[in-house]
């Protein structure tokens, strides 16, 4: 199977041409953003960078400042379930087109993905440093005041890797994992 490349900001033809299953490539922008962040965009707080066509990476990453400069040294996702109350508001609201992270997440975050345009996509839970490796510099830090793991960090990447797990057109492998889970189970009791 190929690898999709992708380059942020992304279009939405783009992103509707993506189904579950394509791995891909990101190189540009990504912004992290965990519970606090989302938390304080649905409060309607206007986000300090403009996240049209960005992708949200749910993850609270190890900086370590270096002379005066931030160094990424751990970057592994965090579970995506807990924005799934916010998600589909910031999905709408301000524009993004992905969202990486790990778990999966629920209907209002699927419904989001395909009526504006927009996938999410699992990296690779513990495999914090690994996934670091694809951040080649810290280019800024916004909301600092929610602290270092909820802050805003603007993370400059080549070749992230990540594969859609929910897309455009509807489409969840975490509800159909789950369902092939609940009729195997079934299948066991009976």
């Amino acid at each position: 199977m190929a690898t999709v490349k992708l380059t942020t900001p992304i279009d939405e033809a783009t992103i509707r041409s993506l189904h579950v299953g394509d791995t891909v490539s990101i190189s540009g922008r990504l912004y992290t953003g965990r519970d606090a962040v989302h938390h304080r965009l649905h409060e309607g707080v206007k986000p300090p960078v403009d996240l049209k066509g960005q992708i949200i990476y749910h993850c609270g990453p190890v900086m370590v400042k270096e002379g005066d400069r931030w160094v990424c040294k751990a970057a592994g996702p965090t579970t995506s379930s807990r924005e799934e109350p916010y998600q589909w508001e910031v999905i709408r609201n301000f524009g993004i087109r992905g969202v990486i992270g790990k778990g999966g997440m629920g209907e209002k975050t699927l419904n989001a993905c395909r009526e504006y345009g927009a996938v999410y996509m699992h990296a690779i839970g513990g495999a914090a440093q690994v996934c670091a490796a694809s951040i080649k510099r810290v280019d800024g830090v916004d909301w600092m005041d929610l602290g270092s793991p909820e802050a805003i960090w603007h993370l400059w990447v080549e070749e992230f890797m990540a594969i859609v797990t929910m897309d455009a057109h509807g489409q969840s492998l975490h509800k159909q994992v789950f369902e092939e889970s609940k009729r195997k189970l079934a299948a066991l009791k009976a």
